[in-house]
């Protein structure tokens, strides 16, 4: 809790340094790189632990720790080092390789970005988690884009996109879960209301993703032999997905199909076959540490009253329903940006945002869709979350060269800003 129920806004000082820092050193040398991203990180939580000397130095360790061992940062960790052996297996197996080939196989090389949003938008919406998509289709955005020409950063994008359209309408995500209980208001009525607000969204990428690929003119470089038995544990894991079995149950079975596979058709020997999801799952050390760090800086931020403030701030500028609305937007979309989780975000915004529903006469689906909606956007935005770090972790690329391409979570803001002002109101 804060100092006070109004919050401070120099709480909110490490997040202000990490941006500084890390945005500072990249314009100033032109490189994004220069500055690794974990070394920011360990600065702005510098910077927390001196902040507040009223909060004894143990104590602040305390809340840190805390902050690490919740849930949905546990289970966050936990999917990246699982899906990180499944990418490595998957890889070392020819999985990637044959994948990309089967799909240009089949689709021209114009819609294979298209094509690769698409499928994000049905791994996502099946699995849950906006995470687990990205891991599993990164290393196909980087085998399209060197087969294609296609800009890496367009294909992150597009995986990006896809990752955040499930996240926010997948009747098993989090964020929806959580939406749905801060609330109080049936699944399929949220999922009705949302749907319906990001599909001109969701039409929209497309046809950009579609328009991109017109007007260039690629040409597919190299063979398109693949090996059907070398595609298997894709196909298992978006039919898995699509059946809505468990993530953790999804990737350790795809990972577990890649070895079998590798062997068998001589990808890799038998004593090799550990090596390779060692490798993979080291390959996702960076982003797992990253992910740790940035939920001791937002237990400490909450804890100074950063939180608080941001609550305050909102809720004393809203008037109407229409005000109402666009008042829970704004509190989830400026949570999300502080606590880099937009899991955790609607938590902690969810009371709030239904004594806001409450008090100016927003239904609860329709507050529900607007947490879970503007959260998902600043999450597929913020450079510095989970999904971004991944991508970029994944594809050797920043953040930033992503962003640009990230049409869907920006569209789907847009979106449910339209809707805000065109809804007939009583």
């Amino acid at each position: 809790m804060g100092e006070n129920n109004s919050g401070r806004a120099v709480a909110l000082l490490p997040i202000l340094v990490f941006l500084l820092i890390f945005l500072g050193a990249g314009f100033i040398t032109g490189d994004f790189y220069s500055m690794p991203a974990i070394v920011a990180f360990l600065l702005a939580l510098l910077v927390a632990f001196i902040q507040n000397p009223k909060v004894k130095f143990a104590d602040k360790i305390r809340l840190a720790a805390k902050g690490v061992g919740d849930e949905n940062i546990i289970t966050m960790c936990l999917i990246f080092l699982v899906a990180g052996a499944f990418t490595g297996a998957v890889k070392a197996a020819g999985g990637v390789e044959s994948t990309v080939n089967l799909g240009l196989s089949i689709l021209p090389s114009k819609v294979a970005v298209a094509g690769l949003f698409l499928i994000g938008c049905f791994i996502s919406i099946s699995m849950g988690t906006s995470v687990g998509t990205i891991t599993a289709l990164s290393s196909i955005a980087v085998g399209i884009s060197e087969k294609t020409g296609f800009s890496l950063a367009v294909c992150a994008g597009a995986v990006v996109g896809g990752a955040m359209f499930g996240d926010n309408l997948s009747m098993i995500s989090d964020t929806t879960i959580a939406a749905v209980k801060t609330q109080g208001c049936d699944m399929k009525d949220k999922f009705r209301e949302n749907f319906l607000i990001v599909l001109p969204a969701a039409v929209a990428t497309i046809l950009l993703f579609l328009f991109l690929g017109r007007e260039a003119d690629f040409q597919v470089t190299g063979n398109l032999d693949y090996n059907i038995f070398r595609v298997l544990p894709y196909l298992v894991v978006l039919i898995g997905a699509l059946a809505g079995v468990n993530v953790f149950v999804i990737l350790i079975a795809g990972t577990v199909l890649s070895l079998v596979v590798g062997v068998a058709t001589g990808a890799f020997a038998l004593g090799e076959m550990f090596t390779h999801v060692g490798a993979g799952i080291m390959g996702m050390y960076d982003i797992t540490v990253i992910s740790i760090i940035v939920a001791c800086i937002v237990a400490l931020v909450k804890e100074y009253g950063g939180i608080d403030f941001i609550l305050t701030f909102i809720r004393k500028r809203i008037n109407g329903e229409r005000g109402g609305e666009l008042g829970i937007a704004a509190l989830a979309l400026l949570v999300d940006m502080c606590t880099a989780n937009n899991t955790v975000a609607i938590v902690m915004s969810g009371p709030i945002a239904k004594e806001i529903s409450d008090d100016f006469g927003v239904t609860p689906r329709r507050s529900a869709s607007l947490l879970d909606m503007f959260s998902s956007m600043g999450q597929g935005l913020i450079p510095y979350g989970a999904q971004l770090l991944a991508a970029a972790s994944l594809t050797g690329l920043t953040p930033f060269e992503i962003i640009p391409y990230c049409f869907y979570p920006l569209l789907m803001g847009l979106s449910g800003l339209v809707f805000i002002f065109i809804k007939k109101r009583k």
